[in-house]
């Protein structure tokens, strides 16, 4: 625009102050100069040179003037499409900001949004791959054990044919529960995969939440008495939940075989629920040894023991709470937990409107 309104006053200079104005006396003085002639030669050869072919000599004027105009905006696009150029090039450098003309600023915004975009879908995949070499890694580590059991004892059966009947239905027995052993782990570790790309739809519905509990308690009377253990539960029994039944009590289940596994023997876990600021709220609480704060937040990942001398042959996946803490997230929830003088708290919340629908898909 500033070139073109300069371009507009030269051609009006030259057309009302050089042309009508002064121009003719400026042109019969060069002429007298420079070819040496009288005032009338020159008035006579600026009459039939300039005079007579004024429309020739002005069209030639402003064509000159367009061409002019026109090199100048044609070499400012050749500059802003560098400066463009140079832009996308910074796409592919990790690093920095990528920084244009203020002319082109809306279009500076734009190719940094998708440097960042392009930054985060990066490190993303990085993630992804670490996460899949990681549960490759823990998959062949968690497995070797029960798998070598089975493969010693099947061996000592095909090799002792011999083998007293009680000593080889004992072997047999014990093979047998190293297989279920290893069908286990092997059904976590594809569950978790499902959960972590995230492609687990939820079938939401109203749940009874007390009656959940109370069922999910009796499922675990063996596993109770056999550590002495009492729950006690504190909850309306109309309270109710919305949400995936299913995954729902695989997360109740999950975080309860937790609390009783680290629970000291002999001793009572909580379970309240009620609602609480537009969520329902559980909280899962168990006397045991207390958990370091720099820990609380690592319980939560793929296969994380806290007790680091249970391995796969007397211990969990290290799964549980991963996949729990999984399902909570689609749920739209959270869970946290609390420790402090031998005692441990898992806090899960659960959005109660029934409108939130959140399908496990990206987005």
């Amino acid at each position: 625009m500033e070139t073109a309104a300069v371009a507009v006053l030269a051609i009006y200079y030259i057309y009302e102050i050089i042309w009508f104005g002064k121009g003719g006396d400026w042109t019969v003085a060069i002429l007298q100069s420079v070819c040496k002639i009288d005032y009338d030669a020159a008035c006579s050869i600026y009459q039939q040179v300039f005079r007579n072919h004024t429309t020739l000599i002005w069209m030639t004027s402003v064509s000159i003037i367009f061409f002019w105009l026109l090199r100048i905006m044609l070499n400012g696009f050749t500059k802003y499409f560098d400066q463009v150029n140079r832009g996308i090039h910074a796409l592919l450098q990790e690093d920095g900001e990528i920084r244009l003309p203020e002319e082109l600023h809306a279009t500076e915004q734009k190719l940094n949004a998708v440097k960042r975009s392009l930054k985060q879908r990066t490190l993303e995949a990085r993630l992804a791959e670490q996460r899949k070499n990681q549960l490759v890694m823990y998959l062949a580590h968690d497995i070797r054990t029960p798998l070598t059991s089975v493969i010693g004892y099947l061996n000592l059966l095909e090799e002792a044919p011999e083998l007293p009947e009680k000593q080889r239905e004992s072997y047999v027995h014990i093979s047998l529960e190293k297989a279920y052993r290893l069908e286990k782990m092997v059904n976590e570790f594809f569950e978790i995969t499902r959960y972590n790309l995230q492609e687990t739809t939820l079938y939401r519905e109203r749940i009874d939440l007390y009656y959940m509990l109370v069922q999910l308690i009796d499922e675990m009377t063996p596993l109770l008495t056999e550590k002495d253990n009492k729950v006690l539960l504190q909850a309306n029994e109309d309270l109710t939940v919305y949400g995936d039944a299913d995954k729902l009590a695989r997360v109740f289940q999950n975080v309860l075989r937790n609390a009783v596994s680290y629970s000291f023997p002999g001793t009572k876990i909580e379970i309240r629920a009620r609602e609480n600021g537009g969520a329902v709220e559980i909280i899962f609480g168990n006397e045991g040894h207390t958990i370091p704060k720099e820990k609380l937040n690592d319980i939560f990942k793929e296969f994380y023991r806290l007790d680091e001398g249970r391995n796969s042959y007397t211990g969990g996946s290290g799964l549980g709470l991963a996949i729990a803490k999984e399902i909570v997230m689609l749920h739209g929830g959270s869970i946290t937990a609390e420790s402090a003088d031998d005692r441990v708290e898992f806090t899960i919340r659960i959005p109660a409107e029934d409108g939130f629908c959140f399908t496990g898909q990206d987005g």
